[in-house]
């Protein structure tokens, strides 16, 4: 699932293929799916973006953003997002498809659920889009202790779990249950401790773990379980993940759990994230 990392790592690989190139075809659900959203009518998604050109790429939380003229197209956590330099491997199953000049390709494929949103500028109306735009990015410097402190130190999150405060109702735009779990063994808390238990000492290891494993995860190109514009894994390895689950911690040694919480997997190591 696309969260912080790949969509800061998708929008660069888009602005380096696709920025100021023109949309000579596009083919919108073609490939029925229960759980694909699309916002307005997908038959009208040809007339907004043929012949207009790729303005630029941006990522908004764990979404990626792609200006096109006076038309915004919107990919969610969900969507898979692969270029093709031909028409020799293009997938058969696929939600959205966009022909450049030059005869190149971008596919878009929801595996689980997602959403393709593509609408005039200033006219989106997708919540998770418009509160990803309004809040500070976990990356940015607007995103600094004494915003993190207030957020934390709000009296309805006392009684929730860190994952809950993590990534939920999208407190921190991008950061879901996946790139958690390494921030959580980085700051060596587990996922289900209550933020009103948790020290000052450890509200500020979790701040910087914030800040300084989604940057890591961007600069090695995402996580090694996400795939990128071409298909290829990410090079950050993770220490958390269906990846490790059962092998040993990379600290201690003790056997890396996975249980399900919160309707999603965790993954921690008891020895170093003790429950308190």
């Amino acid at each position: 699932m696309i969260e912080l990392p790949e969509a800061a790592v998708l929008a660069g690989q888009l602005n380096k293929k696709i920025k100021g190139r023109i949309i000579v075809k596009v083919i919108a659900a073609h490939s029925p799916h229960k759980f694909a959203w699309f916002q307005g009518d997908p038959k009208n998604y040809q007339k907004l973006l043929k012949d207009k050109i790729v303005k630029q790429a941006n990522s908004i939380g764990g979404m990626v953003e792609i200006k096109i003229d006076s038309a915004n197209l919107v990919f969610t956590d969900g969507v898979g997002l692969k270029y093709h330099y031909n028409d020799k491997e293009l997938p058969d199953k696929h939600q959205l498809l966009i022909e450049f000049d030059k005869s190149t390709f971008l596919a878009a494929s929801i595996q689980m659920y997602g959403g393709i949103l593509c609408f005039e500028e200033g006219k989106c109306e997708n919540k998770y889009y418009l509160i990803a735009k309004e809040k500070p990015s976990p990356i940015s410097k607007k995103f600094n202790e004494k915003y993190f402190n207030n957020i934390i130190s709000n009296m309805n999150m006392q009684n929730k779990s860190v994952k809950f405060f993590l990534a939920t109702e999208q407190r921190m735009p991008g950061l879901g249950n996946g790139v958690l779990q390494d921030i959580l063994f980085e700051s060596k808390i587990h996922p289900k401790r209550k933020i009103g238990n948790l020290a000052e000492i450890e509200k500020g290891k979790l701040f910087n773990a914030i800040k300084t494993v989604l940057m890591k995860m961007i600069e090695k190109g995402g996580r090694d379980t996400e795939k990128d514009l071409f298909g290829n894994n990410g090079s950050y390895i993770t220490k958390m993940s269906k990846n490790t689950a059962g092998k040993p911690c990379p600290n201690c040694g003790a056997k890396i759990k996975k249980e399900n919480y919160m309707g999603g997997s965790i993954y921690y190591c008891g020895n170093c994230q003790k429950i308190k």
